[in-house]
């Protein structure tokens, strides 16, 4: 898989996956199951530089300036 997701984009993922990680935290209902899968979606597309969406829309964030 060729990276997509540049460095400020995995930037704001990580820093919207905790953020949606401590929503599921403090939630045990269908919401708190959501944004812990959404977490998980983000923390995995941040640490590995790839983003499924990215390819079906011929997005790259790679080597954009801020």
């Amino acid at each position: 898989m060729q990276q997509n997701v540049g460095t400020l984009d995995k930037i704001g993922r990580a820093a919207l996956s905790m953020a949606l990680f401590a929503v599921a935290c403090k939630r045990q209902d269908k919401l708190g199951v959501l944004a812990a899968y959404s977490a998980g979606m983000l923390i995995s597309s941040a640490s590995s530089g790839y983003c499924p969406l990215y390819k079906v829309f011929k997005v790259n964030t790679v080597g954009k300036p801020f």
